[in-house]
């Protein structure tokens, strides 16, 4: 990935696409940080309940998964099936 730099704020409000099958994932809930060595880990993502009452889970993709970051958008290889109930 190129050496850009950017604002957590302006990366939140870009919205997460799969580029293996197009599905918009939402947009970025919280980031998990080593600061050990300063690095982002993963993204979490919150994927939508039925029910308005019960918690939601969130997505996490491994930050080695992000392909491009745009201007608008984040682009990410394949969906992370790690997701845990907050």
């Amino acid at each position: 990935m190129e050496n850009s730099l950017f604002s957590i704020n302006n990366i939140r409000n870009m919205e997460v696409i799969d580029i293996s099958n197009g599905i918009k994932l939402g947009y970025i809930k919280d980031f998990k940080v080593d600061c050990d060595n300063y690095t982002v880990i993963s993204i979490l993502i919150p994927i939508n309940k039925n029910n308005w009452l019960s918690k939601y889970e969130l997505m996490e993709i491994p930050w080695s998964n992000i392909v491009k970051i745009g201007i608008d958008v984040i682009l990410v290889e394949g969906e992370s099936k790690n997701a845990t109930t907050i």
